[in-house]
């Protein structure tokens, strides 16, 4: 779980801008892997600079994090 109020972004992981920045936490130690061995899918940045790796699609957690309902076929 991560607390709302914490997170800054939520973006995919393809860009080689997202890809940069996860290499650089995973260096400074403040990479969360959350993927528990699947493909990661989105990258939560938190008002700490940590970064968490996610199997569950960007839009998922967004619409979890607004508080709205959504079906989630893809987990």
């Amino acid at each position: 779980m991560i607390a709302a109020s914490r997170v800054v972004a939520v973006i995919g992981p393809e860009s080689a801008p997202a890809k940069r920045l996860i290499q650089d936490a995973k260096d400074g130690g403040r990479a969360i892997d959350c993927t528990s061995g699947r493909r990661t899918r989105s990258v939560v940045i938190t008002d700490s600079d940590h970064i968490i790796l996610s199997s569950i699609q960007p839009e998922t957690i967004a619409a979890r994090l607004t508080g709205e309902e959504e079906e989630d076929i893809h987990e």
